[in-house]
Formats: C-alpha cells, sequence, structure tokens
C-alpha cells in the first residue's frame, strides 16, 4: 500500500513559480508510475502531468513548456515544477501513482492518491 504526501502548495501572483513535491511511502517506488492532476472548484479533476519509471513524461496541452515534472526514486519524491503560473492554473493539485511502467492520463488509471496541496495564482 502506497501512501502519497503532497506539498508545496500556496498562494503566488501570475507570473510567479512554485514547486509541488510528491512523498511516497510503502512501496518500492521505482516501480510506479506517478501523475499529477488537479481540480478547480466546480469542474473535474484533469490530468497535469505523468512520468514514468524511465523518466519519460507527458504533459496536458495547455501546461507544456511551463510545468516540468521529474522524479527522484531515491527519496521516493516525484515533483512537480511550475513555471510562470496563470489564474487558470488555481486548483487543488493531487498526486496519484499505480502500479506498473507505462504512461497513463486518466484518472481512473491511478489506484492511489494523495489528499491534495491548494495553489492560488492571483491576477
Amino acid at each position: 500500500q502506497v501512501q502519497l504526501v503532497e506539498s508545496g502548495g500556496g498562494l503566488v501572483q501570475a507570473g510567479a513559480s512554485l514547486r509541488l513535491s510528491c512523498a511516497a511511502s510503502g512501496g518500492t517506488f521505482s516501480n510506479y508510475v506517478v501523475g499529477w492532476f488537479r481540480q478547480a472548484p466546480g469542474k473535474e479533476r484533469e490530468f497535469v502531468a505523468t512520468i514514468n519509471w524511465r523518466d519519460i513524461s507527458t504533459y496536458l496541452s495547455s501546461v507544456k513548456g511551463r510545468f516540468t515534472v521529474s522524479r527522484d526514486n531515491a527519496k521516493n519524491t516525484v515533483y512537480l515544477q511550475m513555471n510562470n503560473l496563470k489564474a487558470e492554473d488555481t486548483a487543488v493539485y493531487y498526486c496519484a501513482a499505480d502500479r506498473g511502467y507505462a504512461m497513463r492520463t486518466g484518472v481512473d488509471s491511478y489506484d492511489y492518491w494523495g489528499q491534495g496541496t491548494q495553489v492560488t495564482v492571483s491576477s
């Protein structure tokens, strides 16, 4: 059973940067694909980024070039570096993990979820 804890959210102005962390425990982290999702008020949870064990990643088109996902398997941690933040990035950000090696973008594709961290971007 993998437990995930996100951190690093906060209130920033448009154009600023934040780095989110997702710390995992309870499993061999390198065996898991990890995804980042976000959910804004009144909207469905949406895919943001995913990274597999070979550090291959894919992104939501609207964040490509601004967000970077990375992982440090030795620290059991995945990061989401978010640059040039926009008001529309405001949401609760969740990390998710699932055993396996293939990247996946669907909410239903992940078995383990963190509690989320709030990111608020003021314009």
